[in-house]
């Protein structure tokens, strides 16, 4: 037995998939292809937004902010994981070991405030279009990317610590990155109260803003039924439908880890799962929100023209 401090000098071992090497290859290969396509499409958001004047606007100011979390969310724990795959070294020190839980908190939580700023975003220019610019002035949306941030890494730093102070028997972490859950499996002893305290913590920073986020939905699409103009309903359901696919599989997935009950919890089940939002959905959000956006194909079609006469 020994506390988390007590693994500074031995660290800890990623089982990952280990347990099934039949799967390792096709995981590396759909792993690399899924982190690439996460890199090239973030990447391609933030550009685009700061380059291009049509996107100067509070929408393409956050998703840039979405961006560049998914960009770092992913890069925390991918790299380890292809490394884990294809070596033979599962080990990761303890240093690297509390960076990478105190980054996936602190990047997980800013998204979740963020998405629920973003909701607000699409709520003021679908229910009061007349004032969104001077609701949506840029100064509040600083200062609300700059909550979104501050309130991820507090609850992280809330949490990372009282995960320090548990007792764990065993360094043997069966996941693919040092994840809350798997360390409270860990635990020695009964720590129900710091259990406690760290539930109460996660349903705060995950049932409040997904709360919020439906009640600006139903709003929202109160008023876009009363719309008149078909295509103007369509592109506001367009718009909305893609950030209401967003917020689904981020707390879908999310609530799913994080809020069912420590006896319950299931490691490999809890891998697969993870898979879907450290990997899978970061590579899907530029997708989803660039699909079927007139803009930011024209700011592409333009950059990509740019780059062909400056050829």
């Amino acid at each position: 037995m020994g506390s988390f401090n007590a693994s500074l000098g031995k660290g800890f071992i990623l089982v990952g998939f280990s347990d099934w090497p039949q799967l390792e290859l096709i995981l590396f290969i759909y792993i690399l292809i899924f982190y690439s396509l996460t890199l090239f499409g973030n990447t391609a958001i933030i550009a685009l937004s700061q380059v291009d004047l049509r996107l100067h606007t509070p929408m393409y100011f956050f998703l840039s902010h979405l961006s560049f979390l998914d960009l770092c969310y992913t890069t925390s724990t991918v790299p380890q994981l292809l490394i884990n795959i294809e070596g033979h070294d599962h080990t990761i020190t303890y240093g690297r070991c509390v960076a990478q839980l105190f980054s996936v908190l602190a990047l997980g939580s800013t998204e979740s405030m963020l998405l629920v700023v973003m909701a607000f975003d699409r709520y003021a220019a679908v229910c009061r279009p007349l004032l969104y610019t001077t609701i949506m002035h840029p100064l509040l949306c600083q200062a609300l990317a700059i909550s979104s941030w501050a309130a991820g890494l507090l609850n992280s730093l809330i949490q990372t610590s009282l995960m320090m102070a548990m007792p764990l028997c065993g360094y043997r972490l069966n996941h693919f990155f040092c994840e809350m859950p798997v360390f409270l499996k860990l635990a020695c002893k009964d720590t129900a109260g710091t259990e406690a305290k760290m539930f109460v913590a996660r349903a705060i920073i995950l049932v409040f803003p997904a709360t919020l986020i439906l009640g600006s939905y139903a709003h929202i699409a109160r008023a876009v039924l009363k719309v008149k103009s078909i295509s103007g309903r369509r592109k506001a359901f367009g718009t909305c439908g893609s950030h209401l696919l967003v917020v689904s599989m981020f707390y879908g997935s999310t609530i799913y880890t994080y809020l069912q009950p420590n006896d319950s919890y299931s490691e490999n089940e809890g891998k697969f799962v993870a898979l879907f939002y450290t990997i899978v959905t970061p590579m899907l959000n530029p997708l989803i929100y660039t699909l079927r956006n007139k803009d930011v194909k024209g700011a592409l079609w333009k950059a990509l023209g740019r780059g062909t006469e400056s050829r």
